[in-house]
């Protein structure tokens, strides 16, 4: 047996290879999907991107049509634009095609992993393990496929930690100055950024245990964020900032999602975006602990599938769950599963705290359970990209509980561990994939309708939005507007099955329908689905962060206009 770090394998490992390893493992990971079709809310980021590279300084000053009828940009969008100002410059420089998009994205994904690990480095020995089982989970793979703010948001985040850890004590004036401009640049990607002042604040707080001029270093992010807020009020007429916080508000009252609600599809989506947490725990608790765990995710798939507690408004309403109810076991063992995970995954945070009771475990744990706070309790639904943020914070207490509870590692452990990072990995590598097949079917689906539609003179609309729309628009159809319907006999319409923001039609016209369009999706997994409960991008779709099991065809239906009733 060896004492970590004792293996002539560690003593030979340095930092070099560990960065070199990571780097080519998320290249690895990721290159294969660098073609895939824009997919959701990408669309929305190519959108603002092709406005600011015509006006730099009015990131939102269009409109279109992205809910069921025409509104302002800067009405539509909840986050802010330096994601979409990074897009602008990858378009300028390397064109709008969907491979200069999503190869230039994979370098925020490449600074988040990279910086885990060096943020790994000052909280364990195990770095590089603390890395791995970050980037070997759903929610960053599936997460970095997008061209969307989430990935290059919790890199800021990331390296904003790092830098200001470094230069707390001994004090160094350039890194702190550096991290407040990160802090800066993570809130103004996304809000969600923001949380780093006050989490920073506490940890130094704990670790000075005085106040001191540190502050001063944590109103850089602040000002940005006032400063942005004066902005975009005088652009738009009102703060972006309030406005999402106010579109939140009412999100909130409309969707009828209840806390306890919140509470468990929270812990779903938790555990099975930071994966690697669940496949760990065979090494990470005993037996009586994951027993624990087992029933109180049994308890919370019952509760959601038999209806003890409401799922609140739900896409396909009272048919959804029925359709979850009648395939009780597929779906069942798969939330309590996820469940557990979450419930391990709070438990990695709080344990460790109670153990060690010093700054670090303090600052991991209100990164954990602030993150899940939001995700599962404030936040109007949960999604993926609102628990990502928490998913580096779990590689690193992985990588602290194994080196607490193993003093000496044997080749049955190291083997252990190697398999745990290979399921985990495996998973998320399937899961990025099957999340690239349905982005390329929206795709094929547009160039099909094309093709039906190429030799008509009528005009072709289409219903639903996302990635959909961005390739329904590109040859040239038109959104359907609730409230100024232009369809005439003879036009087309194509409503997908599988979308969302319907604007309906006319009452006084009638419609045929001319041909459904089915495209098989044999990839066993899904990150969308109603039918299975995934709801990656929304819970609104179910309680499951992605599903596995037959996955039904996506279907477009392709109705002609026949003419006043």
């Amino acid at each position: 047996m060896n004492e970590p770090g004792e293996s002539p394998l560690f003593r030979r490992w340095s930092s070099s290879y560990s960065y070199a390893l990571l780097g080519a493992l998320t290249l690895a990971c990721l290159l294969p999907f660098s073609g895939r079709a824009f997919h959701l809310d990408d669309t929305l980021f190519v959108f603002a991107a092709r406005q600011i590279s015509r006006h730099p300084l009015d990131p939102y000053g269009f409109s279109l049509i992205w809910e069921v009828t025409l509104e302002r940009m800067s009405d539509i969008t909840k986050n802010p634009p330096l994601a979409c100002y990074y897009g602008a410059v990858v378009g300028q420089v390397a064109g709008w095609s969907e491979q200069a998009f999503h190869l230039a994205f994979l370098l925020p994904a490449l600074a988040l992993v990279l910086g885990t690990y060096r943020l790994a480095t000052h909280f364990t020995r195990f770095s590089l393990l603390a890395a791995l089982a970050t980037v070997l989970t759903p929610g960053i793979l599936v997460s970095a496929c997008s061209v969307m703010c989430d990935t290059m948001m919790v890199a800021f985040w990331v390296w904003a930690l790092v830098l200001w850890i470094e230069g707390l004590q001994p004090r160094k004036a350039w890194y702190l100055t550096g991290a407040g401009v990160l802090i800066a640049a993570s809130a103004l990607t996304k809000y969600f950024g923001a949380a780093l002042i006050l989490l920073l604040a506490a940890y130094s707080f704990a670790h000075l245990r005085r106040l001191g001029s540190w502050m001063w270093y944590l109103l850089i992010p602040v000002g940005a964020l006032v400063g942005y807020e004066l902005w975009t009020h005088a652009l738009y007429g009102q703060g972006l900032l309030a406005s999402a916080e106010d579109y939140a508000t009412t999100q909130r009252a409309y969707m009828h999602f209840p806390r306890v609600t919140g509470a468990l599809v929270g812990l779903s989506f938790t555990g099975g975006c930071a994966l690697s947490v669940l496949t760990f725990s065979p090494l990470t608790w005993s037996r009586k602990a994951a027993g624990v765990a087992a029933t109180g995710g049994a308890l919370a798939a019952c509760a959601i599938l038999l209806g003890w507690v409401s799922l609140g408004r739900q896409f396909a309403g009272g048919m959804g769950l029925n359709t979850l109810r009648a395939q009780w076991g597929l779906v069942g063992v798969q939330l309590a599963l996820f469940v557990a995970g979450g419930l391990f995954t709070l438990g990695l945070a709080i344990t460790d705290y109670w153990k060690r009771r010093d700054p670090e475990s303090l600052l991991l744990g209100l990164w954990v359970l602030g993150t899940f706070v939001f995700a599962g309790l404030l936040n109007y639904a949960v999604n993926a990209r609102s628990v990502l943020p928490l998913i580096p914070a779990t590689g690193i207490l992985i990588a602290r509980r194994l080196e607490t509870m193993n003093h000496a590692w044997t080749r049955s452990l190291m083997l252990q561990v190697a398999g745990a990072l290979v399921v985990s990995g495996v998973v998320s590598v399937w899961l990025a994939d099957a999340d690239t097949r349905l982005a390329n079917l929206a795709r094929e689906a547009a160039q099909t309708v094309q093709w039906r539609t190429s030799n008509q003179v009528e005009l072709v609309w289409y219903e639903g939005h996302w990635g959909f729309q961005y390739y329904m628009e590109r040859f040239g159809a038109l959104p359907v507007d609730a409230r100024d319907y232009r369809i005439r006999p003879g036009d087309r319409v194509v409503v997908p099955e599988n979308n969302v923001s319907y604007a309906g039609l006319p009452e006084s016209m009638s419609f045929q329908n001319e041909a459904i369009l089915e495209f098989a999706n044999p990839s066993l997994a899904t990150t969308m689905s109603w039918r299975l409960g995934a709801g990656f991008y929304s819970s609104f779709w179910g309680p499951l962060p992605f599903a596995f099991g037959p996955i039904p065809p996506e279907r477009y239906f392709i109705m002609r206009a026949n003419g006043v009733r």
